[in-house]
Parts: structure tokens; sequence; C-alpha cells
């Protein structure tokens, strides 16, 4: 028999470690009580309905809240900062070890928002609700899953830059011909002048030949 024990609500998690031991549903929207299931008791997962063998143990959400876990723990970065939420995680099914988390900008619930792949060996301290890293900001990381929003500001990000490449490419052509122009007219003020030069001397002459007793 087939019974449906509710949505599955969070993890229980052992964080020293970086293990899942289990996680805990909600049977109802009405209800204060909460089932907690062992990791072992999974015999198959099929889209997203869970099938488990046996029974959960029952208890309340307030001894939940008081299980260490790092789901929805601020990301803090080398200088102190937060840079990010821990999101979601990839974990091994027989053994519960967890592989890496995925790391959030801000609010891991708002859906297609971007993910951001956070190793183990790049956690360099954790407290509760703080996990500290070996990095400077979400850039360090490898982008697992990429939001519209993300994909629009780094498309945007490229046309400024290329439109930047044209307009310097634009200023060095401007410069170039202002360059060449300036020269073309050094040279034609040269030929003027050497123009109206020999044109001075031709008179001299001339006024020379004039006033020469000889003629």
């Amino acid at each position: 028999m087939t019974l449906n024990y509710g949505n599955g609500e969070s993890v229980w998690m052992h964080p020293p470690v970086h293990r899942i031991l289990g996680w805990f549903s909600r049977p109802s929207n009405f209800e204060l009580k909460r089932n907690v299931w062992r990791l072992n008791q999974i015999r198959q997962i099929i889209d997203n309905e869970i099938y488990v063998k046996g029974e959960p143990a029952i208890t309340d959400l307030g001894t939940l809240n008081r299980f260490p876990t790092l789901i929805d723990a601020n990301l803090i970065n080398t200088e102190g900062s937060k840079i990010g939420v821990i999101a979601d995680f990839l974990f091994d099914m027989v053994t519960g070890d967890i592989k890496y988390y995925l790391v959030s900008r801000s609010n891991p619930k708002i859906p297609g928002s971007s993910r951001w792949k956070l190793n183990i060996d790049k956690i360099s301290d954790q407290q509760p609700g703080l996990v500290f890293c070996s990095c400077h900001s979400l850039n360090d990381l490898f982008l697992i899953k990429s939001s519209i929003k993300h994909e629009f500001f780094e498309k945007g990000k490229k046309i400024i830059d290329r439109f930047g490449d044209m307009k310097n490419i634009a200023s060095n052509r401007l410069e170039d011909w202002l360059e060449e122009d300036e020269d073309i007219n050094q040279n034609l003020d040269f030929e003027r002048n050497s123009f109206y030069t020999e044109k001075n001397n031709t008179r001299s002459f001339q006024e020379k030949k004039d006033d020469d007793p000889w003629i």
C-alpha cells in the first residue's frame, strides 16, 4: 500500500563532515508535526517523487529548527563580505557525502536564478548561518546555471565592450585623418610660401634688369 507523507521540506545533515543523513517532510499545511526520514530508507526516485520503505520518525518543527544545516547560510568571502547564499547541493545517494554546494547570488527561492559551484575545499570555516570561503567573488566560482538576467547582463556587457572597441578604433582613425589633413595643410602652406618667394625674387630680378644702364 502506497501512502502520501507530504512534500519534502528540508534536509537533515551533518555540516562538519558535509554529509546528508536524511530529510523531513511536511504531511499537511495545517500540522506542526514533521516526518523525519533516514537516507537509507529511499528505495526509488522517479521524477520529483521519492519512494521510501518503513515508517518515519515523528517530531515537531521546533526540534528540527535546532538541527544544524548549511542551507540558506550566507557565503562570506576573504574580505568578510557576503557574496551569496548556499541554495542547494549535490550528494552521493549511497554514502550521503556532499560533492559540492550550489550558491545563489540573492534569494535562493527565486525561480530561475543563477547557481555557482562551491567545492568543499573552497570552504575555510563554517558557523551556524555562515560559510566562509577562500574566494573573493562569485566570479571565482564556476557558473553551473545561468539566469536570463545574468545572460542579458553578460551579453549587454559584451555589446558595451564591443562598442568601446569600435569607439576606440574610430577615434584612432579620426586622429590619423586629422594628422594627415594637418600634414597636407602644412605642405600646401609650404608650397604657397615657396611660390610667393619665387615670384618676389623674379620681380626683383626684373627690376634690376630695368635699372641696368646697358639695356
